[in-house]
Order: structure tokens, then sequence, then C-alpha cells
């Protein structure tokens, strides 16, 4: 589906999403701020998740030191922590006051400097190029316009642009469509998006970027991993998964890394 491309901003947030949308009215709430980490990343596949896409986010980044990257939808800086930790100079902008509250809170517990202010992923207040790198994680799945956000992204980078998404070709395809359902009864449900990886490309292209790499993380359903709760087991299963090509085809959620041509 085709969009029609908006007017460039030049750092004055020129289109912002509809603020009645739940991936805004759930995460203001100081409840959720205080336990959304709890919820995703705590318990050995918790942590599993979160450690392996930080290396993979380092790795699709480096050298770090000194660089400057902005973490968009940081929620409770996770991503924009550590990447600090590894040097390089931060700055995570999120929508909701209440998870930027919890994000200064856990940088000074781990003695890193990040700069965290309110901003919208669908008109970041820089200018063109004003990062070295732009990292944006577990937002295009939800963000009203993803099309419009993703240009955003690519517009004040420098370089490269990371980012994730799930696959259509996935479990989570399957999950996306019942919490869709969901969704309709209960509106607070969080009923992401699923991507194709042809339709991200495409975007990625008319902004001027190509496609860098890629990481596929799972192939069963992380609710399935969590059941088991141990690493061994999904480091086994996925291991498995991956030998035979599985992970290739059906592997999700993706992070890419997308660079200037």
């Amino acid at each position: 589906m085709s969009e029609e491309r908006g007017p460039r901003s030049e750092g004055r947030g020129a289109k912002i999403g509809n603020r009645d949308h739940y991936s805004y009215s759930v995460y203001a709430d100081p409840a959720m701020a205080e336990r959304f980490d709890a919820m995703r990343f705590s318990g050995p596949i918790g942590r599993l998740i979160a450690e392996t896409q930080e290396r993979q986010i380092a790795a699709f980044l480096a050298p770090l030191e000194g660089r400057r990257i902005l973490d968009v939808g940081t929620g409770t800086g996770r991503a924009a922590i550590a990447l600090a930790k590894r040097g390089a100079a931060v700055t995570g902008i999120d929508a909701a006051a209440e998870m930027l509250q919890v994000a200064e809170r856990r940088a000074r517990e781990a003695g890193v400097a990040v700069t965290f202010t309110r901003g919208d992923a669908h008109g970041l207040a820089f200018p063109d190029r004003s990062f070295d790198a732009v990292v944006c994680l577990r937002v295009l799945m939800h963000t009203p316009d993803w099309r419009a956000s993703l240009r955003e992204l690519c517009r004040v980078a420098a370089d490269r642009v990371v980012f994730d998404y799930p696959s259509i070709t996935s479990a989570a395809a399957l999950q996306a469509v019942s919490r869709r359902v969901l969704h309709i009864v209960k509106p607070s449900v969080e009923a992401y998006r699923v991507f194709s990886g042809h339709s991200v490309a495409a975007v990625l292209q008319t902004e001027g970027f190509e496609l860098g790499g890629q990481h596929k993380q799972f192939v069963l359903p992380i609710a399935f991993h969590k059941l088991f709760n141990s690493e061994p087991f999904t480091r086994g299963v996925e291991g498995v998964m991956e030998r035979t090509g599985l992970m290739g085809l059906f592997g999700s959620p993706v992070t890419v890394v997308a660079r200037r041509r």
C-alpha cells in the first residue's frame, strides 16, 4: 500500500501520531513504566532476548566509542544505557514522560550519562543527519504510521539505522491476528502489526538506504519458550532451526541494520 509523502522537516516535528492510539495511552502510566522491563525481559528467556539483541546492535553499530546515537522509543532506556556503557553519546526519546522517568533513574543507577527527552517517532525534532546512527526497537510494530516513522529515522541518521520488526512469515503473524481481534473488545491490548521484508526495503530505498545486515532470533513463539523457561532448551531448539535453514525462512523478530547509500 502506497502513501503520500509528507513534507520533509528540519527538526520541527512535522507529523505527530494519534495520541488516543494504544501505543501512546498504554505507556502513559507510571505503573506500566515500573513493570515494563519485568514484563518483557525478566527470567531466562527475557534476559536471552535482551542480551542477544544488545550484542547484535552493538555489532551493527561498531565502533561505538564517541558515536552520536539516537534511541527512538527508548522506553525505560534499556538499549540507550547499553550503548552508553559501550562509549556512545546517546540521546533517548519517548512520547511517555512516565517511561522516561524510569529511564533516567536506571541510567543514574548504571552510572552512565544519557540525554532523555520527550519526542515522537512521526516527527523527530532534530535536523537532517544530526546523529551518526539511530536505533528504534519494538516501535514500528506499534506506531500508528510506521512508514512515516521509518522515514524520520532515516532522515536524522547520517550513516546507519537499526530497527526491528516481527516477520509476516513467522509465528508472530498468527498472534498479531488474534491481538487485533482482541483489541476490538479491549482497546488497551497491543494489536501490533507484522512486516514483509519487501515493504521495509521499499521505504529504505526511497530514503537512500539499503539493507546492511539482519539477525533473526526465534522460529518458535517466544511464549512457547517461556513455558519451558530454560535458556539451554531454547538455545538447543533454535539452534536446530538455524542449522536446518528454518530460521532464515521463519525467524522473528528481525533486527535490521540499514546503511545510507
